[in-house]
C-alpha cells in the first residue's frame, strides 16, 4: 500500500498501514541526517533501511532481508541538492533525473495528478480518494536550507 510522492520540493505521504483487514495510522517519511526518507512496504524492513540511512550507507551493512527480491521494500531517499535516490535490492540506488517520483501502490496516480500540475501534498490527496490502500491523512516534509 503506501502513496509517497516527491515534487522536487515537498516529500508527501498518506499515513494508512493495513494489516490483513486492520488499519492503523503511522508515520511513513522521515529526515534523517539532513535527508528526507520514506518507504513503501512492510515497516521493519523500511525501519532497517532507516537505520542504514542512519548509519551513513555502508554498503557492507545494506539489511541482508532487502536483498531478497520477494521481500524488499522500495527505500526513496532524497539526497541534500534535492534529487531522488531509490533504494530496492541492492546499496546502489537508482538515481532519477525527473524532478517528480512516486512509490507504493498509489504511484500512478500520484505521478499523473503531479504531471497534471498538482503539487506532491495534492498527488497523494488524489492517490487517497483512487487507491484504498492509501489514507489517514498526510504528512509532509521539505529539504532544510
Amino acid at each position: 500500500m503506501t502513496c509517497i510522492a516527491w515534487d522536487g520540493k515537498t516529500l508527501a505521504a498518506d499515513k494508512r498501514a493495513c494489516y490483513g483487514c486492520m488499519i492503523s495510522t503511522v508515520t511513513k517519511i522521515h529526515r534523517v541526517r539532513g535527508l528526507l526518507c520514506g518507504g513503501s512496504g512492510d515497516l521493519d524492513l523500511i525501519g532497517q533501511m532507516k537505520d542504514w540511512l542512519a548509519a551513513g550507507r555502508e554498503p557492507s551493512q545494506f539489511p541482508a532481508a532487502q536483498r531478497d527480491k520477494d521481500s524488499y521494500v522500495p527505500f526513496l531517499v532524497i539526497e541534500r541538492d534535492g534529487t531522488a535516490s531509490l533504494y530496492e535490492r541492492t546499496p546502489h540506488p537508482i538515481r532519477y533525473e525527473q524532478a517528480q517520483i512516486a512509490i507504493g501502490s498509489g504511484r500512478e496516480f500520484a505521478r499523473a495528478a503531479m504531471l497534471l500540475g498538482k503539487d506532491s501534498r495534492g498527488a497523494v490527496e488524489v492517490a487517497c480518494q483512487l487507491d484504498s490502500g492509501c489514507g489517514n491523512g498526510i504528512d509532509t516534509l521539505t529539504i532544510e536550507e
